[in-house]
């Protein structure tokens, strides 16, 4: 944790130069070819200047004192000169936007993918405390910020400089008297711009907030149109989009008032400077203590190194903008992964499928105890079913043993190897799960049945669908297999969606068989079905069956019953029911008996 926190204490530009170090080559080409094209941008001035000495002075002039005698010879010099400049300040202009470009580009991809990497190793209480919303905005938003700046800010942060750079010391070095004149605005621009720069940074912090609620609100809304519309509550949802959307756009006022007033103050230093320079440089000329070109060029010059700086509002703008994405961006990445994989890698041929929990205890963040003590073996091989009341533990058992969650104390093993010395991904591809809430990828029938197998072979596919009874209704759609399910399996049933769940798992083939209520959104004839073609493939497997409904557990080999994460009773089917107590209980409320 103090390492997170020495992190985010760092500036953003340090944090993000830190990730970007294998780009540091296209860097460095970068700001080379930016600070050569300013350069070669900046001499216009110097020819209008040597041009004015040329006409005023002729032989006398500058040109004349390195060796071109002639008017029209040092004409001519002036014209290859620049040709040579003007084509200089192309081509660099050409190299520099395309190498910025690039890295913008590159910077972009590299962050988002390393952030959505990041991301997916983190652990399922990082998903429950945070919101959809958010996550997208920074994937999303945030680093297309970046992308901008580095697309265009960079560059003018890095020319603004060499601009004062150059120009400052040209005018020291011909007018030293006048330049300081020049410069008496630039430390009062400069400390204006610092403190716009600290009152905006924390107005732009709260902008990406304000983004990321609103991002949260309409990824909810979206996703829950079905009880908006079935609760009728379009207007009310309306009006909380308003209020969140004004809240984003009252932020972003804010920091826009404040922003705004920066160049029309700036304007004014500028025009102090740019008339001491006009009226002292000019009565200095007109007495003949300074040369008619040198002062040509200082008129010029001064422009060009005060007027870029009325640009620096919208630079800062731009640059503290892109920081407050970045130090989003770069604070989920450098997240604590707390769930860390294990090195020991397990082949699904080489499992048994032996699971034990020994002496487990699990709290859910900011929750009383799930699991206290908890002891449980299961052995090879056999179908073990799990039931009990809402909230006794039961789905938490399967998500400790995929390690969605770390246990807090206890060990949890497969054949006798803790979990935790295990690779996740060998761990997880042991591990076959039918979750209580199917999840279907936009895409079709076939891609999500062969979801996580590579290059199956079509029959395996159309085999698994068989065995989850879902060759009948995908025999009937359009496209068959081919069929677009629509996001989140929309087109589909809920029924239609679990049978494909279930020939996802049957196609996986692993040693280990989860079924979280597997059956609950499907008919009890189409149940019966899949009970029938599950039991070919139990048998090559332990699977581990959740359910309320316990029909669906009838034939396991042994039934825990759990109450407040405790077991309170195991047996088979006919012994519980023998035994007269809690599953008794249950039976006969499920099979619509009175209990006495």
């Amino acid at each position: 944790m103090n390492k997170l926190i020495s992190k985010k204490d760092k500036k953003p530009l340090t944090r993000l130069l830190s990730n970007l170090k294998s780009q540091n080559n296209l860097i460095y080409s970068a700001i080379t070819c930016s600070v050569l094209n300013k350069f070669f941008d900046l001499a216009p001035p110097v020819l209008i200047g040597i041009s004015v000495d040329v006409v005023v002075r002729k032989e006398s002039s500058w040109l004349g004192s390195i060796g071109i005698n002639t008017v029209p010879d040092q004409l001519i010099a002036l014209s290859f000169i620049s040709f040579f400049i003007w084509s200089a300040e192309s081509f660099f202009e050409y190299l520099y936007g395309l190498m910025w470009r690039n890295l913008a580009q590159k910077t972009q991809h590299y962050l988002r993918i390393k952030a959505y990497d990041h991301l997916q190793k983190l652990e399922m209480t990082f998903f429950e405390s945070d919101n959809t919303g958010r996550l997208m905005t920074i994937l999303n938003d945030d680093i297309n910020q970046l992308e901008r700046f580095l697309d265009e800010g960079a560059n003018k942060i890095i020319q603004l400089i060499i601009t004062v750079c150059i120009v400052g010391g040209a005018m020291i070095f011909l007018a030293p008297g006048i330049a300081i004149l020049a410069f008496i605005p630039i430390p009062f621009i400069l400390w204006g711009s610092i403190n716009f720069q600290k009152n905006l940074a924390p107005r732009y912090r709260e902008v990406r907030e304000k983004a990321g609620d609103l991002a949260s609100r309409l990824n909810n809304n979206l996703s829950g149109m079905l009880t908006i519309k079935s609760f009728a509550t379009e207007s009310w949802e309306l009006e909380r989009l308003k209020i969140d959307s004004n809240s984003y756009q009252k932020s972003n006022r804010k920091a826009i008032k404040l922003s705004a007033a920066f160049i029309p103050l700036i304007r004014f230093a500028i025009l102090f400077a740019f008339l001491a320079i006009l009226i002292a440089g000019g009565f200095q000329a007109w007495k003949g203590y300074m040369p008619v070109g040198t002062y040509s060029f200082l008129v010029f010059i001064t422009q060009r190194l005060l007027w870029p700086l009325t640009t620096l509002g919208h630079i800062l703008d731009d640059y503290q903008r892109s920081m407050a994405s970045t130090n989003r961006v770069l604070d989920l990445i450098d997240t604590p992964i707390t769930i860390k994989t294990g090195t020991l890698m397990l082949a699904p041929n080489d499992i048994k499928g032996e699971i034990t929990f020994k002496d487990v205890n699990f709290t859910y963040e900011g929750r009383s105890q799930i699991l206290k003590n908890f002891h449980l073996n299961i052995k090879p091989g056999k179908k073990v079913g799990i039931v009990g009341a809402t909230g006794s533990g039961k789905s938490t058992l399967v998500k400790l043993l995929l390690r969605l969650y770390k246990i807090n104390d206890g060990s949890i093993e497969i054949d006798g190897k803790s979990i935790e010395s295990l690779n996740l991904k060998s761990l997880r591809r042991c591990i076959a799960l039918v979750s209580q809430e199917t999840y279907l990828f936009q895409g079709t029938i076939e891609e999500n049945i062969s979801y996580g197998s590579q290059n199956i072979d079509k029959s395996k596919i159309k085999k698994a669908a068989d065995i989850a009874e879902a060759t009948e209704f995908i025999s009937q759609l359009p496209e068959g297999l081919k069929t677009i399910v629509g996001e989140r399996g929309q087109k589909l049933s809920g029924g239609q969606r679990q049978r494909i769940a279930i020939a996802r798992a049957i196609l996986k083939n692993a040693p280990i068989l989860i079924l979280d209520e597997a059956t609950a959104s499907v008919d009890n004839e189409t149940e019966a079905a899949i009970q029938r073609s599950l039991k070919k493939i139990t048998n090559s497997c332990t699977t581990i069956v959740i359910a309320h409904r316990l029909s669906t557990v009838i034939d396991a080999d042994e039934i825990i019953v759990l109450d407040k994460g405790k077991i309170i009773e195991k047996g088979t089917h006919i012994s519980l029911l023998k035994n007269r107590d809690f599953y008794y209980y249950l039976w006969k409320i499920q099979a619509g008996e009175n209990h006495t």
